[in-house]
């Protein structure tokens, strides 16, 4: 019988997959046929009290944000002008956030994150304004004037994204978690329990594993006894007549499909689909950044250093007396880090060791927990001042230095050690194509407790689809791990 716990990346890959196999046996076939699977079925009442709690959530958080909007309005603007807007607004919103499909998302999705549908919630905030505008236009010989507008407008991609993230926390608090079945590849299943069980902000559990060949006869009744939401299945493209039919199949139970593509490791989520005639085709886009591209990341790594620079300079100076005073060494630690195309750099910390921890590495390595990378829990070479200086990841301030000097940006791949990026082959190495980071992909997954192989492959994908807006969010999830405190 499958058991209820999700699965923990071993040491050694054979008691893994013994382990594995213990927590997760492969179901029974049942014999049952096939055919009786893809009649059509109304969506199971456990699915449909999921869905049916995110869509009132973020519905009722709408309606929340719509009318603290209007009751700042009434309090800052004269009311002779607000008299239509008070009416239309909180009607407006939810038929264009409907429209632009703001509440089915939520459905398809695992990590139903509100950061993800900004851009959405941007562009809609911008609709209903202008709607709003022109109904007032038509029903008043005066429009709105500009004030009216912007504070329309700015009030809108304020309240609703933050009334949004309140809303969902509810639910996922009130609610079980997401019980997800994985059909295929064995380690992809692993790695999916790898991502649940660290994910905070996910609240998902993985109940079981089944090869494909056995999805089609069996899934019925893994579905049924184990009592699955979604059903995940991982691409193999030897098998895509049965991944076609499995897709089928879970989507004809009534529960969530979600699908992991092996592709999606190189192309990333920035492809576009592209229909000719009937096919499907995914248009990939070009890897790297355009010279203009450079240009505005340069700019923007540049104002956002100087910026921080000037505000956290006291704190700066403070942090610098502290480490000096409190252990004997210099303020610094510099290290070298592999830079973009190659080249070395020295990386500035504040020192949150011993003077010369570098020398006690060989003699620790036999604690070290993660592949690929150097990472000790409870390191005895840091001192005391140190572990509060990682905890909040203050201890990174000083590049930005690095960041002015350009041998660094605010958000990039994550510079190794020349040790670590002589493992680093093949196209992963482009990751060096663009400058590093002082905060990254694999920073805002918290304590990056990640493989070599599988953050090089991140840095990859962050490198193939830069964009501003990406970098923004990064930004704003950093200083979100940073303040629950999951540093190092």
């Amino acid at each position: 019988m499958l058991r209820d716990h999700v699965i923990r990346r071993e040491a050694d890959p054979a008691d893994s997959r013994e382990r594995s196999r213990a927590r997760f046996p492969r179901y029974p076939i049942a014999a049952r046929p096939a055919s009786s699977l893809i009649d059509d079925q109304c969506t199971r009442p456990a699915v449909r009290r999921r869905d049916r709690a995110f869509r009132t959530g973020v519905a009722l958080a709408d309606l929340a944000g719509t009318m603290m909007v209007v009751g700042l309005l009434l309090m800052w603007l004269p009311a002779a002008e607000l008299s239509w807007t008070v009416l239309f607004l909180p009607m407006v919103v939810p038929v264009v956030h409907a429209a632009n499909g703001l509440y089915e998302r939520d459905a398809r999705v695992i990590n139903k994150s509100t950061l993800d549908e900004v851009p959405t919630l941007f562009r809609a905030a911008t609709m209903a304004t202008v709607i709003s505008y022109l109904i007032q236009s038509g029903v008043l010989a005066a429009p709105l004037g500009a004030k009216v507008v912007g504070s329309i407008w700015l009030g809108l991609t304020v309240c609703i994204p933050a009334c949004r993230v309140l809303a969902r926390a509810a639910v996922r608090d009130w609610l079980s978690p997401e019980r997800c079945l994985v059909i295929g590849d064995q380690e992809y299943g692993r790695r999916l329990a790898a991502k649940l069980d660290g994910h905070g902000k996910v609240k998902s559990q993985l109940v079981g594993m089944m090869p494909l060949t056995a999805a089609l006869p069996g899934l019925s009744e893994a579905v049924d006894r184990l009592e699955v939401h979604r059903v995940v299945v991982a691409g193999d493209a030897r098998n895509s007549t049965e991944e076609l039919e499995a897709i089928q199949a879970a989507k004809a139970l009534g529960v969530k499909v979600s699908v992991l593509p092996r592709v999606l490791e190189v192309v990333g989520s920035s492809a576009t689909y592209d229909f000719v005639d009937g096919l499907t085709v995914l248009g990939v886009p070009r890897f790297g950044l355009s010279r203009s591209a450079e240009l505005v990341k340069r700019l923007f790594d540049v104002m956002t250093s100087l910026l921080a620079l000037i505000l956290l300079g006291p704190l700066m100076v403070v942090l610098a007396a502290a480490v000096k005073l409190t252990s004997p060494g210099p303020v610094f630690f510099r290290q070298t880090r592999i830079g973009r195309g190659g080249a070395p750099f020295q990386m500035l910390k504040f020192r949150s060791m011993q003077d010369g921890a570098d020398r006690l590495k060989d003699e620790l390595r036999g604690r070290n927990e993660q592949q690929g990378l150097f990472k000790i829990a409870d390191d005895p070479r840091v001192t005391r001042l140190g572990r509060h200086l990682r905890r909040l990841s203050l201890d990174e301030l000083p590049q930005l230095f690095n960041v002015l000097r350009g041998e660094m940006g605010i958000v990039g791949p994550r510079p190794l050690v020349p040790e670590e990026d002589v493992k680093i082959h093949g196209w992963h190495r482009r990751r060096l194509h663009l400058t590093p980071g002082m905060t990254g992909p694999w920073q805002v997954l918290g304590t990056a407790r990640i493989p070599l192989r599988e953050m090089v492959t991140i840095d990859y994908l962050y490198v193939a689809h830069w964009s501003i807006w990406n970098d923004v969010k990064i930004i704003l999830r950093t200083m979100g791990t940073v303040v629950a405190r999951r540093g190092r």
